[in-house]
């Protein structure tokens, strides 16, 4: 019984893949952000491909997942570009914002986000920066 559970929980990945292909192939959204188990991969580029959308992968550290990005070419590369180097949680606020703002978040909540991770950014470059007034950040 538990087989057969864990066999329909990682098959359920694949499907859900497979409806997002259905979403950006139908206009539903311009660029998609997935994670996924490394075990679909193949699946996943062969459904990809057979579309002819792109994509890029990055490993999920520390664990046997993958980042699936795929949609709009100028959004693809633009994601490319800004995770070359680093991982989705070394993004700056900046970035972090463009990235929600691509895969359609709600905008005021990511302004939110924004100004919550800017303030924090702030905080922690005045405690590595000597004589810089911590309260008037």
């Amino acid at each position: 019984m538990t087989s057969y559970l864990l066999k329909n929980l990682l098959d359920g990945d694949i499907k859900v893949l497979y409806h997002l292909v259905y979403e950006y192939d139908k206009g539903v959204r311009p660029f998609v952000l997935y994670t996924m188990d490394k075990h679909y991969l193949p699946l996943a580029k062969k459904k990809l491909e057979a579309y002819s959308i792109d994509y890029f992968i990055l490993d999920v550290e520390k664990s046997n997942s993958i980042n699936i990005f795929f949609g709009e070419k100028n959004c693809v590369t633009l994601m490319r570009e800004m995770l070359q180097r680093k991982s989705i949680d070394q993004l700056s606020p900046e970035e972090d914002f463009i990235l929600g703002a691509i895969l359609g978040y709600d905008i005021p909540k990511q302004c939110a986000r924004y100004c919550q991770r800017k303030k924090i950014s702030l905080q922690e470059n005045a405690v590595s920066s000597p004589g810089v007034d911590k309260e008037a950040i």
